[in-house]
């Protein structure tokens, strides 16, 4: 089974980094291609960040409340 990382994403230029709302899915659960997967916040904006391929989600490595830097590794999901 292979493993595909979900990364925080950039939603504009000036994008440096976001807070983690709410994962909308758990450790466990099955998701598919666009779903929302995690609600995130960066520059006063809410933005829902739809998972990038269908799978299970293995691993959550950032928690809700806490910020991170664009392009960081947040969850995997094995395919």
């Amino acid at each position: 089974m292979a493993n595909m990382k979900v990364l925080l994403p950039q939603f504009g230029m000036g994008m440096q980094d976001a807070e983690i709302v709410r994962w909308m899915k758990a450790v466990g659960d099955s998701v598919e291609a666009g779903e929302p997967l995690v609600e995130i916040e960066a520059a006063k904006t809410t933005v829902e960040v739809p998972s990038p391929g269908s799978g299970t989600l293995s691993e959550i490595l950032v928690e809700e409340g806490e910020s991170v830097t664009v392009r960081t590794h947040i969850a995997t999901i094995a395919v």
